[in-house]
């Protein structure tokens, strides 16, 4: 499981000291040895894989998202300079074009190909949307979705990602939440997340991973366990999940009591494990399935209360995974 942001980097300061210039520097070197590295890459992909090219596309990747983080960096830079710290609607601009273009890159390096089913559900808002997390690549799933429709997306984060700075500075310029996984006081972190959720309108969504991690088969089997020493009743509903784990219920319903009337939206997908670990890139890329989005809306009138909702979700979690199952049992 995923570690909270270490304490050295918790001051915004000093955190940016560091992963800024670490990755414009990376982004610098990588354009200043392409010509170096790119053809030893693909010679070893022919030697190793043959013409997949997946080291090739794999450094090719990492190029183009240090250099849109620099891009990023960049531009949020600008627009504190030029006194537009909080106009929230440039920032979700930029939000919307990093997002785009990243996705784009995906296209290029790893032939990524997205069908979407359902993009229409998403309007109007208030949703809070609560998606599948497979890889890291899915966290830009609803950014991207949303800005399709043209809606802004309010995120509830793991504070670790704080390291990436476009993310870090672009995302504290707008409503989103960096969850701290070891909180001194849990409450607080209720109260923040359901504080993210008030006051949304009709171009807004409230985005939560509710498995809180990146979902492996050892990490769902552990998560089943540990749900099992705590509630046994709550482990025996969602014991057989095959493909998604256990939701964690307190942020969702956290962002349900803070938007009273936000419908809910669930975004499932597959064909995005391939890129779970970079380590199995290598006999994985390119992608050779599309990655296929389903999106399902629930009417508020159909949710429960908040402090009712974690046995609806583990209905619907559960559902959502022989859905997601039923296609490796055909």
């Amino acid at each position: 499981m995923s570690e909270s942001l270490p304490v050295g980097l918790r001051d915004p300061v000093i955190r940016r000291a560091v992963t800024v210039p670490a990755v414009v520097a990376a982004a610098a070197t990588l354009g200043w040895t392409s010509a170096l590295w790119a053809p030893v890459a693909a010679a070893t992909d022919l030697a190793r894989s043959g013409t997949r090219f997946p080291r090739t596309r794999l450094l090719g990747f990492a190029w183009a998202w240090t250099s849109l983080e620099s891009v990023g960096v960049v531009l949020a830079a600008a627009l504190g300079a030029l006194g537009r710290g909080d106009d929230g609607a440039a920032h979700y601009a930029l939000q919307r074009w990093w997002a785009s273009r990243l996705i784009d890159a995906l296209r290029v390096v790893t032939s990524l190909r997205l069908e979407v089913e359902g993009l229409e559900k998403l309007r109007p808002g208030p949703v809070v949307m609560c998606a599948r997390h497979t890889s890291l690549v899915d966290s830009l799933l609803p950014a991207w979705l949303l800005g399709q429709v043209g809606m802004r997306p309010r995120y509830v984060l793991k504070d670790d990602l704080l390291v990436d700075p476009c993310l870090d500075i672009v995302g504290h310029r707008i409503p989103n939440h960096f969850v701290d996984r070891t909180p001194d006081d849990l409450d607080t972190e209720l109260d923040a997340i359901q504080a993210l959720a008030t006051g949304m309108g009709a171009d807004d969504a409230a985005v939560i991973f509710p498995e809180g991690m990146v979902v492996t088969a050892s990490r769902r089997s552990r998560a089943v366990a540990r749900l099992a020493e705590r509630d046994p009743e709550r482990a025996a509903r969602v014991g057989d999940l095959r493909v998604l784990a256990p939701v964690r219920p307190a942020g969702t319903a956290a962002l349900l009591r803070g938007a009273p009337d936000a419908d809910v939206v669930f975004v499932t997908h597959t064909g995005l494990e391939a890129l779970q670990r970079v380590g199995d890139a290598t006999r994985r890329l390119p992608l050779r399935a599309p990655v296929r989005v389903a999106i399902r809306r629930v009417a508020r009138a159909d949710v429960p209360a908040p402090e009712r909702v974690a046995a609806w979700l583990d209905d619907e979690w559960s559902a959502a995974d022989a859905d997601l199952a039923a296609p490796a049992r055909g």
